[in-house]
């Protein structure tokens, strides 16, 4: 259930909360747990090579430690995506691990439910390539009863994410309905920690701005299709369409139903579906027809725009993979690794510290990373803000513009 890939050395052992001994020279271990299955695979194999890249640059080392990277798979076949049974297991592997010092992941936020309460218990520092929901770090509109004190069972944050929350990303496709004329729009979510709570963002800006919003509704993630709910919507007179949720809970086929119920609608999704499971028809992503309506929002910069260090990642990592254009989780892997790496440097003689290095990451400040300066705060929360406007030209994305949100 928890696939092991890519380490070196052997996994140590045992439980307790910090890594053991405490020597100079005593390696630790970070982990990743990523879906390597299903619609999200090309986007975590990006990930997983990305965070490779940034500690071989690192020499394998944070301050005077030595750094083991093991990667797992928190998705399975069966789901075709992450797994609770999975991620949980891949959780407690690096909770009993004596070595373990941090921890990359999950990809998705309903993930990161279940896997951050079992990490902070442990007090290890965790950091998300993915995680975009509201409720994992703060209370703020879009969360959930309970959300975020359930997360963190210690009371004491160990979480943060390289990607700004979903405040800004409902706002962002707001402003994107508004830019293509739409008076009113229909939102679907896939009911999921993520989905859920993104489509409240979207609702509240939609207020805000004067957007209608002429139904939030959650959708069966199994059904067969979606043409009966479609045709409501159609009959709503909603001017575009956006959907709040990731690919694997059945978004081509929502896309297609939709698509053929409002010809002229605009058709909207978030990042949760900037993976070539939905854009690239060759791993069964949207037909052509329907693709070219669609438009994607995307956090961060684009790499057009990247500054100098992120321009010498590019080049880094084509020379390492062959690859001149990664997907963009590629630089979120590294930038996740790297702040780990960072925090553990900075905790100097304590590196070996879990509770220490979990205190230097959310004391990250004005950090010089691949994508610009961020600092993290006090929630773990990036502060970077930006999305990006993706369209899919040819099975894959190609940016548009960058619009500029407020929470």
């Amino acid at each position: 259930m928890a696939l092991a890939a890519g380490a070196c050395g052997s996994d140590e052992g045992g439980g307790g909360g910090k890594p053991g001994g405490g020597g100079a020279g005593e390696q630790l271990t970070i982990y990743s747990s990523l879906p390597l299955q299903g619609a999200a695979r090309a986007q975590a194999v990006a990930a997983v090579n990305g965070a490779k890249l940034a500690l071989e640059q690192a020499g394998n080392k944070a301050g005077k430690f030595p750094i083991k990277y093991t990667s797992l798979d928190d998705s399975t076949a069966q789901a075709a995506g992450w797994e609770p049974n999975a991620t949980s297991a891949n959780a407690r592997k690096a909770a009993q691990d004596k070595s373990t010092i941090g921890y990359i992941g999950e990809f998705n936020s309903g993930a990161t439910a279940v896997s951050l309460p079992i990490l902070n218990e442990a007090q290890i520092a965790q950091v998300s390539p993915g995680n975009t929901a509201v409720g994992i770090t703060s209370d703020d509109p879009g969360a959930s009863p309970g959300e975020p004190d359930k997360y963190y069972p210690t009371g004491i944050r160990t979480y943060a994410r390289v990607l700004p929350k979903d405040t800004y990303q409902g706002a962002a496709l707001v402003v994107l309905a508004k830019e293509k004329g739409c008076a009113s729009a229909y939102i679907l979510n896939d009911k999921e920690v993520y989905g859920a709570g993104l489509a409240k963002n979207v609702e509240l800006s939609a207020k805000n701005a004067g957007l209608a919003i002429k139904g939030d509704e959650g959708i069966d993630k199994n059904a067969a299709n979606y043409r009966s709910l479609a045709s409501k919507i159609k009959a709503t007179g909603a001017q575009c369409f956006i959907y709040c949720g990731i690919t694997a809970n059945n978004a081509v086929q929502i896309f297609k139903d939709i698509a053929a119920a409002l010809p002229d609608a605009p058709l909207f999704g978030p990042e949760g579906v900037g993976e070539s499971g939905f854009f690239d028809p060759k791993d069964g992503g949207l037909p052509t027809g329907v693709a070219k309506r669609v438009l994607i929002t995307i956090p961060g910069v684009a790499p057009e725009e990247y500054p100098p260090a992120g321009k010498e990642f590019l080049k880094s990592y084509e020379q390492k993979y062959g690859e001149k254009n990664p997907d963009r989780y590629a630089v979120y892997g590294y930038e996740s690794m790297s702040l780990l790496l960072d925090a553990i440097k900075r905790a100097g003689d304590a590196g070996n510290d879990r509770a220490t290095v979990a205190k230097q990451l959310l004391a990250t400040k004005n950090r010089e990373g691949v994508f610009g300066k961020y600092s993290i705060d006090k929630n773990g929360d990036i502060t970077l803000t930006p999305y990006g406007v993706y369209r899919i030209k040819n099975g894959a994305l190609a940016f548009d513009h960058t619009v500029q949100v407020q929470s």
